[in-house]
Formats: C-alpha cells, sequence, structure tokens
C-alpha cells in the first residue's frame, strides 16, 4: 500500500534535490516549494489522515489531491504546509461522508513508523479508531503531527477551545482503551 501512496503523490510532486525549506523561500519555484513540503510533511500527512480516516485508500486519495490542488495554486497559498494538511483532512472528511456506509479496511493495512514495536502501533490505531472523528483528528493534530491547538483547530475546521475539549476527551478515552486491552 505505501508504494502505492507514495506513486500517486510523486506523480504531483516529482522528487528534486531542492533544499528541504518549506516555508515558502521566494527563491524557490512552485513545484520545488511542493516538493520540499512533501519531503517534509508527505509521510507524516498520509499516517496522520489514514489513521483519522481508518481507510489508506481515502489517505492516498486526500494526500495526493491536496499535492495536486497545492501544485495548481500556486504562490496564492502563503504557508504551503498548513494549507496542505487542512486541504487533506478535509477531503478525507468529505470522502468519508460519501463512503460511510463502507466498512473500513483493517489498519495492518498501515505502515508503523520506523522503530516501532509492531504490536503497540496496531493497538494505538485501533484505539485512535475509536475516537469521534473531531477527537481522532484533535490527537492526531496534536500529540501525533506536533500541531499546536490553534493550528489542529483550523485543519480541522473547529474552535480553538472546542479543538482542546475534543484534545482532552481523545486522550482520556485512549488511555481507557489502551488499558482495557
Amino acid at each position: 500500500m505505501t508504494d502505492r501512496r507514495r506513486d500517486s503523490v510523486r506523480l504531483v510532486a516529482p522528487v528534486t534535490d531542492a533544499p528541504s525549506d518549506s516555508e515558502g523561500s521566494p527563491h524557490l519555484d512552485n513545484s520545488a516549494r511542493v516538493d520540499a513540503v512533501y519531503r517534509e510533511h508527505g509521510d507524516k500527512l498520509w499516517r496522520s489522515v489514514s489513521a483519522y480516516a481508518g481507510d489508506p485508500d481515502i489517505a492516498s486519495d486526500a494526500v495526493a489531491e491536496a499535492f495536486a490542488q497545492l501544485l495548481r495554486r500556486g504562490d496564492e497559498v502563503l504557508d504551503p504546509a498548513a494549507w496542505v494538511w487542512r486541504t487533506a483532512f478535509r477531503i478525507a472528511a468529505g470522502d468519508l461522508k460519501v463512503r460511510r456506509d463502507r466498512p473500513l479496511v483493517e489498519l495492518t493495512d498501515v505502515a508503523a513508523p520506523s522503530g516501532a514495536p509492531e504490536g503497540t502501533v496496531l493497538d494505538v490505531l485501533r484505539a485512535v479508531g475509536q475516537l469521534s472523528p473531531l477527537q481522532r483528528a484533535a490527537v492526531l493534530l496534536h500529540d501525533y503531527a506536533g500541531f499546536p491547538s490553534r493550528d489542529a483547530a483550523e485543519v480541522a475546521g473547529s474552535s480553538e477551545a472546542a479543538m482542546r475539549v475534543h484534545l482532552m476527551r481523545g486522550r482520556r478515552r485512549l488511555r481507557y482503551l489502551l488499558e482495557e486491552r
């Protein structure tokens, strides 16, 4: 599954020798800027969206489409990293509404980050999958991706106060679910 995902995104953002500065340096042309964002955020974004959606295919589609849109929009996007995170999560949320009746695929299709014990990662992913969509987004964006509450709220389309509540409730529910195992 990982190879399919990487191939689909790389078709949108070809690999170059661009510097890893993804903050939109004016000297980078747009495709190099998109490539830099992909190199820095692509894998973590895909894993986050996959865990959020519970479906690696939705994650692949959402991440590829977000990068394709970023490439098309060019310099009009001021903060490409934040924009691509927000866009990928919103595309995935839209896909989830459309595919709501379809059963989720097994989370074993999601590759564990290097160095992580396989069983532990699967337990956490299964527990995250049992959270509400906003709790899932809060935990993944804040605790996994490292977004501050304000930025996580913007990506998820929520207020900062609501995001903090979802984060607190999501963490509490995760602790409960993981202690149950």
